[in-house]
């Protein structure tokens, strides 16, 4: 049987429903919501409200993508979910280099040492405390999918090792990946350096390149085999050409089956229930509703359901 690994356990991958594929549900106190406090998204009631919006659309399955000492809060994600009853895969894995401090032990720990902390999120359970304190407390709720990430500069050697850890933990487990880029770049390179280290490109995805704003590059990324997954539809300035749009019509009737999208709404102005907008109900309203406006309605079935699940089974 394929399962995807949620916060309440594993389920069928059928299971899995209509599915965001890259959100931001609980970005608890943390080094990152110092910078900025639109990251802090903690309240449970508010955040349950918006998530039961979605449920009652049809939404049955949200990836949450902040992962070890970056704002994870796996008691919170697993409140929320049975608040509102949507599904949540939790993150293991590593975000940018800028939400952590200069000294965090994402700097110290040895490949080895960081696989087994993945492997031990998805195999055994996340920490309550999150890595903050000098106790490990493992929950009984587990990571379902593997979280890297790089910046404008190229990878560098720092990231090599999380590239390792991360395919190593995958390989181990099964678990899929998913990625951060910055505004698509480096995706490519991404692609090949997994194709190196021997993951599964089938069940890797590399978020945010559709604000790359060239088709040929997006083309080439989804020709190595890799999945993307869009979430700025609902980003672009009025009056500017909403690449997001461009992107799905020049490159879904292409590869249908490699194309996923989310809200990654990270921010607090995003949500309705913090009195912002346009909710993470745009999905499922207004841009069902466009792509119906652009004739590709016969793919919102892939975008939500089948590549979902295919790409969050685990492989084992």
């Amino acid at each position: 049987m394929k399962f995807a690994r949620t916060v309440l356990g594993d389920i069928p991958v059928e299971q899995m429903g209509l599915t965001y594929s890259h959100e931001h549900i609980v970005i608890d106190e943390s080094y990152p919501t110092l910078g900025n406090e639109l990251f802090l998204l903690n309240d449970v009631e508010k955040i349950s409200k918006e998530l039961k919006e979605f449920y009652d659309l049809g939404g049955r399955t949200m990836v949450d993508t902040m992962p070890a000492d970056a704002g994870r809060n796996v008691l919170k994600l697993a409140e929320v979910s049975k608040k509102s009853g949507v599904q949540i895969i939790a993150p293991t894995g590593i975000h940018l280099e800028i939400y952590y401090l200069p000294n965090h032990w994402r700097y110290s720990y040895s490949e080895d040492q960081l696989t087994q902390l993945f492997i031990d999120d998805v195999n055994i359970g996340i920490d309550k405390h999150d890595y903050n304190g000098p106790f490990v407390e493992r929950t009984s709720h587990k990571a379902g999918m593997i979280k890297l990430a790089t910046g404008d500069e190229p990878i560098s050697p720092h990231q090599e090792k999380i590239f390792r850890a991360v395919v190593n933990a995958h390989l181990e487990t099964g678990a899929p990946i998913l990625t951060h880029s910055n505004f698509g770049k480096h995706a490519i390179a991404q692609a090949e350096m997994f194709d190196k280290l021997g993951a599964d490109l089938s069940h890797i995805v590399i978020s945010h390149v559709d604000r790359y704003k060239d088709v040929g590059y997006n083309r080439a990324l989804l020709q190595t085999g890799i999945n993307v997954e869009y979430d700025s539809a609902f980003r672009w300035k009025s009056g500017d050409e909403n690449w997001t749009y461009k992107l799905l019509k020049e490159l879904l009737p292409e590869f249908p089956a490699q194309i996923t999208m989310g809200m990654d709404a990270a921010k607090s102005s995003y949500w309705k229930s913090y009195g912002g907008s346009p909710g993470l109900s745009f999905l499922l309203t207004t841009f069902k509703s466009d792509l119906k406006q652009m004739g590709l309605a016969e793919y919102f079935d892939k975008i939500f359901f089948e590549n979902p699940q295919r790409l969050y089974a685990f492989l084992k």
